[in-house]
């Protein structure tokens, strides 16, 4: 952790500190500060950004934002971005940068104006004080007229939230637009490590931590009414809610253990896991699709990593990805998550800053090059697709090109389908055998074998 002083030149400093690299028509580096150059819409770039250095020819990379610190800072522990988030309607990015600062940008980055005339869409930073694990916008609106509980009306005016998880277990909560702290959130006893908004449009915030247990806060009250979740043997790494959130999905790194929590009953339901494991292993994160029919969970070993594919209400393993590596414990998986349509899934791993996978397919749709020192953290996906956002272990945040693809008719009835039908009440339904795999996602393969630590790839279902 820096000292206050080191903190406090940080910050003040910062503003001029953030920087868009990109290359010339010439091929020359040029560095300029994040308002004195135009930068990218939210679906393509008017200038082709990339950083210098290794990833300078890597075509995905639309741009990167790096934070020069002082040499008293430099290759510090304290300076990684854990935790990246995009606002519910994708007007505003922010990032943990590391020594306990959170910077908050409009997106698209170029648009310096505000967009009413009244909005100001200027920079922001939040000093927090102590290392920011965790970070969430919110409230998030439901996608449809439908929620899964009664949605309180969020307060009018500046009622856009930026929650953010401290590392000595407080949650702060923020007014983005007015930049000021509105209250803090204690009850945690260590590292708060992953926030989540549940998408009904309520202020309730889903927080996990490294002192086992997860907590349910009610913001409306201030963090009053607050629910814990105990069941986890050890360190959360990550928590997700389902679409229609009636679940909480929770990852224990150390335990080993996937649980479901009701968000309706507050209690535990089942840990998919199961028993014993035979291999030692560690998990890192987990995620819903958007229909919430398919929980992903990342976990990796010495020689291994994978992504297992669960049906939620069964506790049914329906697929698993598995990638295998020469360079016995080098390379970690570290975060995943879905595209907002469903159709793909963004992993960050040691070895590459991104990979983008279509669940059951052969291949990798997007990879980026191979690279040992990607230092990969986080990601996320902008809310509309076509971009998604990487944090870094030096504190930067890079954002890369996504495949953009309309969804198939199949997809888009399964999806709307699913988001309001449980597999049970799907099983007893006369319909074809075929029909009835592909909506309950039985025609993945079971298991993909793929070697993309290498430039071959392998597949086998």
């Amino acid at each position: 952790m820096c000292s206050t002083e080191n903190n406090a030149e940080l910050q003040a400093t910062c503003k001029s500190r953030i920087y868009l690299i990109q290359v010339s028509e010439l091929g020359h580096a040029v560095i300029a500060t994040l308002r004195n150059q135009a930068a990218v819409p939210g679906e393509t770039s008017r200038k082709h950004a990339r950083p210098s250095g290794d990833g300078a020819s890597d075509p995905a990379l639309i741009l990167e934002l790096k934070t020069r610190r002082p040499p008293s800072l430099e290759g510090r522990a304290g300076c990684e971005t854990w935790s990246v988030d995009f606002s519910p309607d994708g007007g505003w990015f922010a990032w943990s940068m590391g020594h306990g600062i959170v910077w908050v940008v409009a997106w698209p980055l170029d648009s310096e104006d505000s967009q009413d005339g009244e909005t100001d869409r200027g920079d922001k930073s939040f000093s927090c004080g102590h290392p920011v694990w965790g970070l969430a916008f919110g409230p998030r609106p439901p996608k449809s007229g439908k929620s899964a509980r009664p949605a309180r009306t969020p307060p009018k005016g500046n009622s856009l939230l930026l929650a953010t998880g401290l590392e000595n277990g407080v949650i702060k909560i923020w007014n983005v637009l007015s930049g000021v702290a509105v209250f803090d959130l204690h009850g945690h006893e260590g590292v708060v490590r992953d926030l989540v908004f549940p998408q009904n449009g309520t202020l309730t915030l889903i927080s996990s931590s490294r002192d086992k247990t997860l907590r349910i806060w009610d913001l409306a009250h201030k963090g009053k009414k607050v629910q814990v979740l105990s069941g986890h043997k050890d360190w959360i790494s990550c928590c997700s809610v389902s679409s229609d959130c009636s679940m909480i999905a929770s990852v224990g790194r150390f335990d080993r253990m996937v649980c479901l929590w009701s968000l309706r009953s507050y209690t535990f339901m089942r840990n998919l896991t199961g028993g014993p494991h035979k291999t030692l292993h560690l998990l890192s994160s987990c995620e819903f699709s958007p229909d919430g029919a398919l929980l992903a969970t990342a976990a990796f070993s010495g020689s291994s990593w994978w992504i297992d594919l669960w049906d939620p209400y069964t506790a049914e393993k329906l697929a698993t990805l598995v990638d295998y590596f020469e360079d016995y414990g080098q390379n970690q998986i570290s975060s995943i998550q879905f595209s907002p349509n469903g159709l793909y899934l963004a992993i960050v791993t040691d070895d590459r800053a991104l990979r983008i996978w279509e669940p059951g397919k052969k291949g990798m749709v997007m990879q980026t090059k191979a690279d040992r020192d990607s230092n990969g953290l986080c990601c996320k996906y902008h809310p509309q697709g076509g971009v998604v956002a990487t944090g870094t272990r030096d504190g930067h945040v890079r954002f890369w090109r996504a495949p953009r693809t309309v969804p198939s008719l199949c997809h888009l009835c399964r999806s709307i389908l699913r988001h309001s039908v449980s597999t049970h009440q799907m099983e007893p339904l006369p319909l074809p055998k075929r029909i009835l795999e592909y909506l309950t996602y039985r025609n993945i393969p079971e298991r993909l074998n793929t070697c993309c630590s290498s430039d071959e790839e392998e597949w086998e279902g």
